[in-house]
């Protein structure tokens, strides 16, 4: 079956954090809240839907919620605080344990509105870190995780090294620029070539319609707080998802990472010819394959 002859229902939600508007938008099939949900968390430089619900005719599948539909999931994705369509007002400059914040708001939301209370959550680069720290502080919402593009200490990413020489700059500010040459520079710093020129293009286009700036705190947070969750805290099924030319995520790092996972359900997949930005890339339905299999792997069976 086709993405096009699958009937799926879109709807913007908004939700409440104190006093700060949080935007939610859900993609799903038939009767919402009857399937299985996948909960999307974007990365430091863009809002949910150009990453996750891309609109690129001729490009099977660019949107992966509407693969994940087709694949018999609920899918939801949310905006930071400080991105897209969420409230942008306070003068702070919305790290991850804020964005954390946001999730918590979020399935708050999600389970009053559809009474779906566990997700099966997937992260990309800062957003890997938010996904980490939420499935530590509420592990009961988590039912499998996916980490990709993930950094913990940030030991061996020649990325964040780059990074950290404009950490003083970006304490003084609590957003940063965003512009059309900065999208093409996430495709082309680690391996240039891993993306067709059109979905770049179109990515930009979509993301620049949200925002012309966006927060410093992710990056305050990758460049001079790692590590910033535990993974001997973080119980639920775990996989890290790493792209092969990836600068942000050292291969090391991630390994000991892994190591100290409780959980033996846990995964380390290596994706070939992914750099960053994997949804993105000319190889993304592998990146969906992985992604599935995981969520769907039938659970372990102990016997005494």
């Amino acid at each position: 079956m086709s993405a096009a002859a699958t009937a799926i229902i879109a709807q913007d939600h908004w939700t409440k954090k104190g006093d700060v508007n949080l935007f939610l938008f859900e993609k799903c099939a038939a009767v919402p809240g009857n399937r299985p949900a996948v909960l999307f968390v974007h990365g430091s430089s863009m809002a949910s839907q150009p990453t996750f619900d891309l609109k690129l005719p001729g490009r099977p599948y660019s949107s992966a919620m509407d693969y994940f539909i087709e694949k018999g999931f609920d899918t939801w994705c949310v905006d930071m605080e400080g991105y897209g369509r969420s409230d942008k007002k306070r003068d702070i400059n919305f790290d991850i344990s804020n964005g954390v914040d946001d999730l918590v708001a979020a399935t708050d939301y999600i389970a009053k509105t559809r009474g779906i209370r566990q997700f099966m959550v997937y992260g990309i680069s800062s957003g890997a870190l938010r996904a980490a720290l939420f499935a530590q502080r509420c592990p009961e919402r988590v039912s499998r995780l996916a980490l990709d593009a993930f950094v913990w200490t940030g030991e061996g990413s020649p990325t964040l090294d780059e990074r950290k020489k404009k950490l003083p700059e970006f304490l003084k500010i609590n957003r940063r620029p965003l512009d059309r040459a900065f999208m093409h520079s996430i495709f082309n710093r680690d391996h240039p070539g891993c993306a067709e020129e059109k979905v770049i293009e179109a990515f930009a286009d979509q993301v620049l319609a949200l925002d012309d700036s966006v927060p410093t705190g992710t990056y305050v947070d990758m460049c001079s707080k790692l590590p910033v969750c535990d993974p001997t805290k973080i119980h639920a099924p775990t996989i890290i998802m790493r792209g092969q030319f990836d600068g942000i995520a050292g291969f090391d790092d991630l390994l000991e990472f892994f190591r100290r996972l409780p959980n033996p359900d846990k995964q380390f997949a290596v994706m070939s010819g992914i750099s960053h930005a994997s949804f993105q890339q000319i190889n993304y339905m592998t990146v969906y394959h992985i992604l599935h299999a995981f969520f769907t792997q039938p659970e372990p069976i102990y016997r005494a």
